[in-house]
């Protein structure tokens, strides 16, 4: 078992197992938040089994060995606490947060949850419908479907471009043991990162993790740690395309756009700021272009997504289906205009201002801290002080942006379209 500090209270054990143990300790606050993040998602999963990690989610707070479901909940809610999970398509994450007392029963509660389910063949069963009826739900909601269909559109059947859901083709056939096993293969301890935040102590954090794994099938021998993801050069996107899907809608749903850079690329930081002065906040130049001057739009914004190999860049826009063809043109027409002119001085320093001021009050919390401390390790392999990001942030230049503008805006981009439409209600653009 190996310690260092990474930083001032900043603090990370290895396990023999490979299993990681980080803390970060904040002793002004009276709360403390844990998350046990596996660097397993979506992207893992074969076709036949798209959506297992999702289902897994559902599955590992349904009971284990020690605790039945009720349990696993009723534990936790009496102190006040409360517990969640969420999956993407590169990791997974269960997290409680908890009285600063109660910490010791929060490990102890969601370390069994993680390490040991059950899987129970109801269970599973009775996840199935929940899962489907999720799925179903989302389909419902034409403002989240867009974006999906839109990455879609980007990687095509490459696992980056499937939902993290799965689709009902995929989880109705699912077994109990196909998911269990993907469990048991997948879910090993270096590729597990318990993260903690709050008024705590490390060393006691340690222990109580340590106790906790005994005999779990994380309890294992000795592992070096997984290394964050590799660039998977097999990575490919589509040529662009215009993709319309038909619903009933009383608004039209648009994103345009295409691939973007890797989390790893050095040029991330002029890439956000580019992404506020285009579509970040209400002074951006599209809110300020397609809703305050022309009123076509209630929302409108720029989005980045960035992932070991690939990323995406995007521009969504919710608009009176008639209107459509006027709000696609707008966004066009900024996009040549930044992707020639780069943007202002001016613009520049709010652009920074914006990226600087939503990472630190993102940090106000036991929770954003933990997230931080989690995602530094499992993505990155390191965590980058708070003065050293900042200080990348102030290094942009109008250049970079510049560079980073011409690079992105002026590909040919992929529109993805839900509304009344038919198939080739908007030609390439």
């Amino acid at each position: 078992m190996k310690t260092s500090i990474l930083q001032d209270g900043v603090r990370r054990t290895v396990l023999p197992s490979g299993l990681r143990i980080i803390t970060e300790v904040i002793p002004h606050t009276r709360s403390a938040a844990l998350g046990i993040w596996v660097g397993i998602g979506s992207r893992d999963e074969t076709p036949a089994m798209s959506g297992a990690s999702h289902f897994l989610e559902h599955l590992l707070f349904k009971g284990t060995h020690k605790r039945t479901a009720m349990e696993i909940s009723s534990q936790i809610e009496a102190v006040g606490g409360e517990t969640n999970a969420f999956t993407t398509k590169e990791y997974t994450c269960y997290y409680a947060r908890v009285l600063d007392s109660d910490l010791s029963l929060a490990v102890d509660v969601l370390v069994d949850a993680v390490a040991d389910s059950l899987l129970e063949p109801a269970d599973v069963e009775t996840e199935r419908g929940v899962i489907l009826e999720e799925i179903a739900m989302h389909e419902d909601e034409p403002g989240d479907e867009v974006h999906d269909i839109f990455a879609e559109a980007i990687y095509g059947s490459h696992p980056l471009g499937r939902l993290i859901s799965g689709t009902p083709e995929s989880v109705t056939p699912m077994t109990r043991n196909q998911i269990d096993s993907f469990y048991r293969r997948r879910y090993k301890a270096p590729e597990v990162v318990v993260a903690a935040a709050g008024n705590l102590d490390h060393a006691t954090v340690v222990r109580l993790v340590r106790k906790a794994l005994a005999g779990s099938p994380l309890d294992t021998g000795d592992a070096a740690p997984a290394k964050p993801r590799a660039a998977d050069k097999r990575v490919r996107v589509l040529k662009p395309q215009n993709v319309v899907v038909h619903r009933d809608t009383e608004q039209a749903h648009i994103v345009l756009g295409g691939a973007g850079m890797s989390r790893y690329d050095e040029r991330r930081f002029a890439m956000g700021v580019l992404n506020n002065v285009l579509g970040g906040g209400m002074s951006s130049r599209l809110f300020q272009e397609i809703r305050e001057k022309r009123g076509l739009a209630y929302s409108v914004y720029s989005y980045a997504a960035q992932y070991a190999d690939s990323g995406l860049f995007g521009v969504y826009a919710g608009c009176a289906p008639g209107k459509a063809g006027e709000v696609l043109d707008l966004i066009r027409t900024e996009l040549e205009r930044v992707a020639e002119s780069g943007i202002t001085p001016d613009e520049l320093v709010r652009g920074k201002g914006m990226v600087k001021g939503s990472y630190v009050l993102g940090l106000e919390d036991t929770g954003s801290r933990m997230s931080r401390l989690a995602k530094s390790e499992l993505l990155h392999g390191d965590l980058m002080g708070v003065d050293e990001l900042l200080g990348r942030v102030d290094a942009v230049t109008l250049a970079d942006v510049g560079q980073v503008a011409a690079d992105l805006l002026t590909r040919k981009h992929s529109l993805a379209v839900v509304g009344p439409f038919d198939e080739g209600a908007f030609p390439p653009g």
